[in-house]
């Protein structure tokens, strides 16, 4: 049965949303559920009443937008009512023509943008965020769009919050909601019941959409979801819009650049034809028509294509992109920052022994750190996986009577146990945060004496076990109180026990793993919590001579302008705390970087958000994979190698695309507006200038399967506008040239009329565009870099169409006529020359740009 109508509804006549008011029964009440959770059944129907979790528009409709979204070009829409007042005039013949190629220019780019949105749908599903709810009794995971309000979920640390939820029960529950508030700490949350007037930085009975859990754990109730969750209610007012990469802004910019173009030579043709008398419909809609044509209409699908293709060849390479843009900055990256464990090293954390005092191994220690790791119920991390596989004895039967979980601030995790009248508590963390709240320390023999004698020699143990690689942990216990639970104030005044020592060894070829970065141009740096000397043993493992290293305390002394020039030459960063992440990759990036940050931690979300391409794994907290543009599904530097390779070959066929429209469109300007001041006639009817366009543009849309030269792919790429606009005019003109030879062999040699005219212009200006995109798709001589197998079948398919196009009845309805054979050995004589030309003008070209440091509009670092 659908929900009744409850209280909520009331209190939100009054009161809206406010249901951090309400008590637990209240809540569930009003809501028709209760603290046991829905059926499977009842959270269907809820489903389609409330809609999916999520803040995006509903994409049934997506498709019809999208196709839709093909004519919202102002060029455009000018071309369909001038055709179609056109057709009003009594030429429906020529208005049926140009509407049909119109629909079939939009058609080809709905069909690729729809497929290219599809295949990332498709790819973002093996990355999807899941939360653990009750469902039928039993805790499930499910999809975050699959919550509904009356679900309830379980939450721990690296959870994101799926929904606004009221709080049922939490243990030492911290949550970044730095999203809403600008706080930059965590928040402590429990439950209870406030005020209806509380503020929502106040509202410490509440967790809210688009935050989420730092420490601890909790059990909540959703009460909104979606669009009716204060995270839906923002993005709705803001129009919730992800800030454009550098490359978006190119692309917009490039737009801008070539509209303007496009419409002041549009307007000073349209006027000379009038000036000189010809009919003003058909001169309005021949300059509407030559916009249309000399604007790369596709750019936009031609653009989602490739990218999207790049996609799902990234995916097989084991990287999913879940946003297509941030491929360009793959590509450009120039420094990646990663943490050592899993990446450097093995990720498979071993413990290596369990040592007194003393330094002699100790079975007490084992056990005290087994209790800690096994029995804690907070996040579960590889280094309490390690310690209770390595506890092989008996398990002795304790349960909890309280947990202090860790957090980044404390750093160390407490757990209070019991075992008849035994009761303690027992701290495992960071050797010296543990050392500071000891005042007693208990020898290999029992005995307990106080800290102070014996401090200097744990800390010379410490540094001697780092030093040889170890990653080493204390541990500490105090006595406890059956009456009483053990809380943060009472962690002090313990009595210290011993280390704990880990290692997790360098992956197998790692180091030739690094080589292939570098040959690449991309510099890596390890940013770790670990110290100095465990951090110098595994640069030197890896094949790193003399590396440099930067530790958090020697940062929090430098000013940025220090640190800023000191960053770029530092190989790790040890110590690091981590809100000290982002101020390094800020640096880094103001320093003219393109810098690249893999993580998959709780602290790394706000270093993946400022990073240029924030890379997480698919096994990381949730919060790491919501804010990260890339997932890989191999935590492997290998699968970063082959990704980055794809990404620049994804960037460079796009590049390509914009290279071979702007030439060819800017050059047929050009030529357009000299025709115009000496030909009686149009130079082309607008019919045949889109016809032009969307045989053009056929070969292009293959253009995501091309071959890739390897000088594309040595070094990182950049968006270069500067260097466009040389390449436009350079290539431009030099097409145009060929165009003006194109008109004397016309007018002079063949003395043709106007349909024989267009003709000729028409055939010469599609193969010609069409040939010369093997020439400038590729820095290398064209017979040298061979096209991809798809893109020669597209052009051989429309060289073949366009000179059959004369002979067919087709030809009638364009204004086409036969040719005599003479034109066809010009126009070979003219295209050969073009393409020769062409290769000397690419020659001088890129030698000019390579002085100038610069090349293939792909800026070199």
């Amino acid at each position: 049965m659908p929900p009744q109508p409850h209280k909520l509804e009331k209190i939100k006549d009054t009161a809206p949303g406010s249901f951090w008011q309400l008590s637990e029964a209240e809540a569930t009440s009003g809501l028709n559920c209760s603290n046991k959770g829905l059926s499977g059944q009842e959270a269907a129907v809820r489903r389609k009443q409330y809609g999916p979790n999520t803040i995006k528009a509903n994409g049934r409709s997506s498709g019809f937008f999208l196709f839709l979204s093909q004519f919202k070009s102002p060029v455009t829409i000018m071309l369909i009512v001038a055709a179609l007042l056109s057709a009003a005039l009594g030429d429906v013949a020529d208005t049926v023509i140009i509407l049909t190629i119109v629909l079939i220019s939009s058609l080809l780019g709905f069909w690729q943008e729809r497929g290219a949105a599809n295949a990332v749908a498709e790819l973002l599903k093996m990355v999807a965020l899941h939360c653990a709810v009750l469902r039928d009794g039993k805790s499930r995971e499910i999809s975050l769009d699959g919550v509904v309000p009356g679900d309830i979920v379980l939450l721990s640390a690296g959870d994101v919050i799926p929904a606004d939820s009221l709080i049922l029960d939490s243990q030492e529950l911290f949550v970044d909601e730095a999203a809403f508030t600008g706080e930059t700490y965590p928040v402590e949350k429990n439950a209870g019941v406030l005020p209806a007037d509380t503020p929502l930085a106040k509202r410490t009975n509440a967790l809210f959409m688009g935050s989420h859990v730092i420490s601890g754990k909790a059990s909540v109730l959703v009460m909104k979801t979606g669009l009716q969750t204060e995270f839906g209610k923002i993005s709705a007012g803001l129009q919730a819009k992800v800030p454009e990469t550098d490359f978006e802004k190119g692309i917009r910019k490039f737009g801008y650049m070539l509209m303007e173009i496009t419409l002041v030579l549009v307007l000073v043709i349209f006027a000379i034809n009038v000036f000189l008398h010809k009919p003003v419909l058909d001169s309005f809609l021949f300059s509407l028509a030559l916009a249309v044509g000399l604007t790369p209409q596709l750019l936009p699908a031609i653009i989602s294509v490739n990218l999207a293709t790049g996609a799902r060849r990234m995916a097989k390479q084991k990287v999913i992109v879940k946003r297509l843009s941030s491929i360009q900055n793959f590509g450009s990256m120039d420094i990646l920052c990663s943490d050592k464990t899993g990446t450097i090293t093995a990720g498979k954390v071993k413990l290596k022994d369990t040592l007194d005092s003393n330094g002699q191994h100790s079975d007490k220690v084992l056990q005290y750190a087994w209790l800690n790791a096994s029995l804690q119920q907070g996040f579960h991390n590889p280094i309490d996986e390690a310690i209770c596989l390595g506890h092989k004895g008996a398990k002795p039967a304790y349960t909890v009577q309280t947990e202090i979980p860790y957090d980044f601030i404390r750093k160390r995790l407490t757990i209070q146990v019991k075992n008849g009248k035994e009761n303690f508590a027992v701290t495992k963390g960071a050797l010296r945060i543990v050392l500071d709240i000891c005042t007693k320390i208990e020898s290999g023999d029992g005995k307990v004496s106080s800290l102070v004698a014996g401090k200097e020699a744990i800390l010379k143990q410490y540094e001697a076990l780092s030093a040889a690689g170890f990653r080493t942990l204390g541990v500490a216990y105090k006595p406890g109180d059956a009456a009483k639970d053990f809380t943060k104030a009472d962690e002090k005044d313990m009595v210290f026990l011993g280390f704990i020592t880990l290692f997790d060894p360098p992956k197998p070829g790692v180091a030739a793993t690094l080589g292939k970065l570098n040959n690449l141009g991309v510099k890596l740096k390890i940013i770790t919590g670990d110290n100095a000397l465990v951090a110098k043993s595994l640069a030197l493992q890896i094949g790193i001579e003399k590396p440099l290293i930067l530790t958090g305390a020697a940062m929090q002394k430098m000013s940025n302008a220090a640190l800023s020039h000191q960053a770029p030459l530092t190989d790790i960063f040890a110590e690091v705390e981590p809100n000290q992440k982002e101020r390094i990759i800020t640096l880094l990036k103001k320093a003219g970087h393109v810098v690249g940050f893999m993580g998959d931690g709780i602290n790394d979300a706000p270093a993946l958000h400022t990073a240029d391409v924030g890379i997480s794994v698919d096994t990381a907290v949730d919060v790491a994979k919501e804010a990260a543009d890339i997932v890989l599904l191999s935590r492997d530097l290998d699968v970063l190698v082959d990704g980055i390779i794809e990404g620049r070959k994804t960037f460079a066929n796009t590049m390509k695309y914009i290279f071979m429209a702007t030439s060819a469109n800017f050059g047929n300007m050009f030529s357009m507006a000299g025709a115009s001041l000496f030909l009686k006639f149009l130079p082309l009817l607008p019919k045949q200038i889109l016809l032009t366009n969307l045989m053009t543009d056929f070969p292009e849309m293959t253009i995501a399967t091309d071959r890739v030269d390897a000088l594309n792919i040595q070094s990182p790429q950049r968006w270069d506008l500067g260097f466009i606009k040389r390449f436009m005019i350079t290539f431009g003109l030099l097409s145009s040239v060929f165009d003006y030879l194109t008109f004397g062999v016309l007018l002079l040699i063949i003395h043709a009329d106007e349909k024989v005219f267009q003709t000729g212009w028409f055939i010469e200006s599609v193969i010609s565009a069409t040939l010369i995109v093997l020439v400038v798709r590729t820095r290398l001589p064209f017979f040298k870099s061979l096209p991809g197998k798809y893109l020669l079948v597209a052009t051989v398919a429309v060289l073949l169409l366009v000179l059959a196009l004369p002979l067919m009845p087709a030809a009638l309805w364009f204004g086409f006529t036969r040719l005599p054979l003479t034109y066809y050995s010009w126009m070979l004589l003219i295209i050969a020359a073009y393409m020769f030309s062409a290769e000397l003008a690419k020659y001088w070209f890129y030698r000019k740009m390579n002085k100038a440091m610069s090349g293939g509009g792909l800026r070199k670092q």
